[in-house]
């Protein structure tokens, strides 16, 4: 994306950007699933990486935005399970494969990722994962591993769309939830880290659109009690960490 272009896009969201930012106390959600060569994230391969990013209009509501994906080349000495890659369907050697370093994909993800910070005048992203402690912790390994700057994440916090899930719809399992939320789940195309991340994202917008009432009711509490100018919506100076 160039300069201009990527100016345009800014300039096209400033109407929402306020909105966005007070929504998650100056946290840009970003959906992130992982594609991995096992469940252990100090050992085992990260093969794939889709971040989708999320939009909110001058309503208020939340929409499934861009979706960013890459191949991850294994590093050096890590572990594959077969069993894993059974499931996921990942051939990591296949000649044909696209797949970059984790240092480089890492990159690409954390520009699109800051572009969009940008856009909404964010003080950084949080990872929006199902089961996101899983996501969160590949993705906090492959930082460590290839010693990346300026990590656009929060490190610790998340938020997790099965909980999320749970509470609203009774349902955990991505696949259940989504149907029953009326979200079209194709199981042939499940473990795609970027269909993962595309339903994964549309089942965070829907239930935090549900919660707008809850949260509106909630915001107007918060300027009354001072923690939020009521006009221009600013936290207050102490009021600068999720958790």
């Amino acid at each position: 994306m160039s300069g201009e272009s990527a100016q345009g896009g800014a300039a096209a969201l400033a109407p929402a950007a306020a909105l966005m930012a007070r929504r998650f106390r100056g946290f840009l959600p970003v959906v992130i699933d992982v594609e991995c060569g096992g469940f252990n994230a100090a050992t085992d391969a990260l093969l794939e990486i889709a971040a989708v990013l999320i939009d909110m209009d001058t309503s208020g509501t939340l929409h499934r935005g861009a979706t960013h994906t890459f191949h991850v080349q294994p590093f050096p000495g890590a572990r594959l399970d077969p069993a894993a890659l059974q499931v996921t369907g990942i051939d990591p050697h296949h000649p044909l494969r696209p797949a970059l370093p984790e240092r480089d994909a890492l990159q690409r993800v954390f520009r699109e990722v800051r572009r969009s910070i940008h856009a909404y005048a964010c003080r950084r992203a949080i990872l929006v994962g199902h089961n996101a402690a899983f996501d969160l912790a590949f993705l906090n390994a492959a930082i460590a591993r290839t010693d990346m700057k300026r990590n656009p994440f929060h490190p610790f916090s998340s938020f997790d769309t099965a909980t999320l899930a749970g509470a609203a719809l009774g349902q955990t399992v991505l696949a259940k939830a989504a149907t029953v939320a009326g979200i079209e789940w194709d199981a042939s195309s499940a473990h795609s880290a970027a269909y993962d991340a595309e339903r994964t994202a549309e089942l965070f917008c829907q239930i935090c659109n549900r919660l707008r009432a809850s949260y509106l009711q909630a915001d107007e509490r918060a300027c009354a009690l001072g923690w939020f100018d009521a006009l221009a919506g600013e936290p207050s100076d102490t009021d600068s960490a999720l958790d």
